[in-house]
């Protein structure tokens, strides 16, 4: 049989591994998020360059129309 001391020994020892283990998951999970959120972050610039190019494009349409307009 175990002494008390042992008894503590051990709860204390299945304690830490259950920290270690969840240390462990968080950090995953944290290298996840950063990995997405560097995704995420990628996609808005290129939304941002996509919507800058549509606005572009779109207001150069205006302007020709404009000048089709000015010259009938």
């Amino acid at each position: 049989m175990k002494s008390s001391a042992e008894q503590g020994l051990d709860a204390l020892e299945a304690r830490v591994d259950e920290l270690i283990r969840t240390v462990e998951r968080l950090s995953q999970e944290n290298r996840s998020l950063y990995a997405r959120q560097k995704s995420l972050m990628a996609e808005r610039a290129d939304l941002i360059d996509k919507t800058d190019m549509a606005r572009t494009r779109v207001e150069s349409m205006i302007n020709r129309l404009k000048s089709m307009e000015v010259n009938l």
